[in-house]
């Protein structure tokens, strides 16, 4: 997780920092909704590879703007949502 003193002075730097790809944004704007597995944002964000995808969700997670949880399903599943820190309460 990035420490503050990581992170530029500018609040609009640090946003461009932590999501400003066009993938990030699409990830999180279906992350408010609710927690969703990898397949489903997969299926919702047309044209992402699943490279692109790993990639922006370790990166994210890494942040502390997502959390990846592990589910006792059988198949074995994981789901993403958003951390505290990101959550919809911190937007409003």
């Amino acid at each position: 997780m990035l420490s503050k003193k990581d992170l530029p002075d500018c609040p609009v730097a640090t946003t461009v920092n932590l999501i400003g790809s066009k993938w990030k944004l699409l990830i999180l704007r279906d992350l408010l909704n609710k927690p969703c597995r990898f397949q489903e944002l997969k299926r919702d964000l047309d044209g992402i590879s699943h490279k692109v995808l790993t990639a922006s969700l370790r990166s994210m997670e890494s942040d502390g703007l997502v959390k990846r949880t592990t589910l006792r399903t059988i198949p074995l599943g994981v789901e993403y949502s958003l951390t505290e820190n990101f959550g919809a309460s911190h937007l409003l």
